[in-house]
């Protein structure tokens, strides 16, 4: 199944490197518990950075509605 011809569509990959909050926070944690073989006891610090970062962006930047390739979609049914 791939789209439908005609069909409006942004490629999201094209927006990735746009924003990434908490990218270093993820990969300090995810590189401590290979030198550690995931144990994340050991890895207790890195852990609470991430969660905090986490915890801050939460309440950021929530979108209430879908995404920018269903209002497309959602539009262009109305031209037809």
């Amino acid at each position: 199944m791939g789209r439908k011809a005609g069909t409006l569509y942004i490629n999201p990959r094209n927006f990735g490197s746009l924003q990434k909050p908490c990218a270093k926070e993820m990969v300090t944690f995810l590189n401590c518990l290979t030198l550690n073989h995931n144990k994340d006891e050991k890895c207790g610090r890195q852990k609470s950075l991430l969660s905090t970062c986490m915890e801050a962006q939460s309440g950021k930047n929530r979108k209430p509605w879908g995404s920018i390739n269903y209002h497309l979609q959602r539009l262009s049914r109305g031209r037809k």
